[in-house]
């Protein structure tokens, strides 16, 4: 076979194009397959203690119980697939519940109320034992602008009750605090903040951080403000004795000035960057975004246009750089108007009906946002939980045996490839389908067990690697 091409030309040509190559990859290494929490609860900081997340567990559990006391209630409210089928009366309910206990998942798939009974087990399942999966301890809108004097002793406070949780293993597998704005007139309150909640915290529990812990920076509109942060993460480790790079942060898009700047950019790669690899999430905040939209308050939701703008944007400019994204919160909560004991039937009702009302806007903000790919929200209530799952676990479970096909036909296709250059578009496209069953293992969608269905070993699935995968099984292990 005759070339024309001289080889050593060709070679630099090459060289010069992976060099080039190898750079994007570097700035879009892909999702990581590192496990995202399905939101994060936020709660002033005055009044966090160390069992909070457990105690909003209780609450959660309790809200559901009362307002849909079996899984057919919570497929009509819903409006679940084959809720128009199941029973209404509730020897029927109950006949009904025990022929299903005694199926297999497999089994329980051709009947009409497999569906809403999978998820309602599973939301109380994952209610009793990690209702909270991230908690951001709040000194921003969820604390207000208080004297110094309170924000300080506030600031101790919470850093004392995280300790004791973190003694009692109480504490959300996610932890964090959001501090206020590097803005001129709120900087100094947010440095010092920070600098007591990490110094008290660090004093109790000699030296040691919650697992995952993050500063949530809000507010961001400039690269400066992340620099900032930096420099003063690293004031405080040297000061505190912890390894350089320990402290990690969030930002938040809640300005049309971090998704347009004064060029007609987007400057968000730009603010990740400057962050020098400690950023690892970026948070869309509703209300503030909405609002520096000119949007009035009774139309700033979750389901503004606007907002889906924001999202895209945000999308495109974050894509494949790993950065964990997540979108913002609803603002009805699931709350009956009526309080206490001897409520006539009219005021049950009533709150029946708005508590269904609001579970029907949780649900639906939720689907639309894991639809729009975003896996990560906000939640505000503890009684916004049981919808936060019911969302989570109805999107995964109605997309599962679409997504088994597709990704066993991948996995059986890239196995027989052979080892060049096309293994990385290969992991890419693998990892991205690897991802939607490592998201529902991790939140209690599923079990490890079911994600063998697409072909995979335990020992695969847990490298959580497309890449680590196909290395293996193209080298015969």
């Amino acid at each position: 076979m005759k070339l024309s091409l001289p080889e050593a030309d060709k070679t630099a040509l090459l060289n010069q194009l992976g060099e080039a190559n190898r750079q994007f990859q570097q700035t879009y290494p892909g999702d990581r397959p590192d496990r995202q929490p399905v939101h994060t609860v936020y709660g002033g900081a005055n009044l966090f203690k160390a069992d909070t997340c457990v105690r909003m567990g209780d609450i959660a559990l309790n809200n559901l119980r009362t307002y849909a006391p079996n899984f057919v209630e919570l497929a009509r409210v819903l409006r679940l697939k084959g809720h128009e089928q199941l029973p209404t009366l509730q020897a029927d309910i109950e006949a009904l519940t025990q022929r299903l206990e005694k199926l297999s998942p497999a089994d329980r798939k051709p009947e009409p109320g497999w569906l809403a009974y999978s998820i309602y087990n599973k939301i109380v399942r994952k209610l009793q034992t990690e209702a909270v999966e991230d908690f951001r301890i709040d000194f921003e809108d969820g604390f207000g602008n208080r004297p110094d004097a309170e924000e300080d002793a506030t600031a101790v406070q919470a850093a004392q009750e995280l300790a004791q949780g973190m003694r009692h293993g109480t504490v959300s597998p996610f932890i964090g605090i959001r501090i206020k704005p590097f803005t001129e007139d709120l900087k100094d309150r947010g440095v010092r903040t920070i600098d007591i909640f990490l110094t008290t915290l660090l004093t109790e529990t000699g030296g040691r951080l919650p697992a995952n812990f993050v500063v949530m920076l809000p507010k961001v509109t400039i690269p400066e403000q992340m620099t900032t942060m930096v420099r003063l993460f690293e004031l405080l480790e040297q000061a505190n004795g912890l390894e350089p790079g320990t402290l990690k942060m969030e930002t938040m898009v809640e300005a049309t000035q971090i998704i347009m700047d004064e060029e007609g950019r987007n400057p968000l790669l730009r603010i990740i960057r400057a962050s020098e690899g400690r950023c690892v999430a970026a948070h869309f905040g509703t209300y503030d975004y909405t609002a520096s939209c000119g949007i009035t308050a009774r139309y700033q939701t979750m389901a503004h246009p606007v907002c889906d703008f924001a999202h895209h944007m945000t999308k495109v400019a974050l894509g494949g750089t790993g950065i964990f994204l997540s979108d913002g919160a609803t603002n009805v909560m699931p709350i009956g108007p009526h309080r206490g004991e001897n409520l006539t039937f009219e005021q049950l009702r009533e709150n029946r009906e708005s508590v269904h009302n609001a579970w029907r806007q949780g649900f639906h903000h939720t689907t639309h946002s894991l639809i729009n790919g975003l896996y990560q929200g906000w939640d505000l209530n503890p009684a916004q939980l049981p919808m936060r799952y019911a969302a989570t676990y109805h999107f995964f479970l109605s997309s599962y045996d679409d997504a088994v096909h597709r990704l066993k036909t991948f996995v059986e296709r890239a196995a027989i490839s052979t080892l060049t250059g096309d293994i990385f578009d290969d992991a890419a496209t693998g990892q991205g389908l690897l991802n939607f069953f490592l998201k529902a293992l991790n939140c209690g969608a599923i079990s490890e067990e079911e994600i063998q269905a697409t072909g995979l070993t335990t020992a695969e699935i847990q490298t959580r690697s497309f890449f680590r995968i196909l290395e293996g099984r193209r080298a015969g292990k």
